[in-house]
């Protein structure tokens, strides 16, 4: 499938690894079709792209939550996540959204409300967990640690 991405210009996804949300992501019901995109020119990124397959200008950042909480591990009711199918280790993938403003050292992420993906039907949610997870987890000096860390080990 080809979209005309606001982010990365016209890319092409192979239709294997689009990932459907049948009830859209929260705010948004009406985009269903989405592609996790990386930046090649950031490989060592931590942050990819949720990006729309409907809407070529809309665009989320996300990452692994366990990259800044490691035992991130929200209590999702079974019942929501039917819909995707069965979940195992091997098969779930778990997304937060990362909120980037003009002052980037106020970057944060969404703990409060998980993207989960069963990566071999390809089928997605966005749930808001009851857990006390907040909504917005400032990481900028948690990744500039984790990258300075990185750099010393090379």
């Amino acid at each position: 499938m080809l979209v005309e991405s606001k982010v990365f210009g016209e890319i092409e996804v192979d239709d294997a690894k689009i990932v459907t949300f049948e009830d859209g992501i929260i705010g948004f019901p009406d985009l269903k079709n989405f592609a996790i995109i990386y930046d090649e020119d950031k490989k060592d990124s931590k942050i990819s792209w949720l990006q729309s397959m409907d809407e070529g200008d809309f665009a989320l950042p996300v990452m692994n939550p366990t990259v800044i909480e490691a035992n991130y591990d929200p209590y999702v009711e079974d019942e929501l996540l039917k819909p995707l199918g069965e979940l195992n280790a091997g098969n779930l993938c778990v997304l937060v959204v990362v909120k980037v403003p003009s002052d980037i050292k106020k970057m944060s992420i969404n703990l409060k409300a998980p993207i989960v993906i069963n990566v071999d039907n390809r089928k997605g949610i966005q749930v808001i967990v009851e857990d006390d997870y907040p909504v917005r987890k400032e990481i900028y000096g948690m990744l500039k640690e984790a990258k300075e860390k990185a750099q010393e080990g090379k």
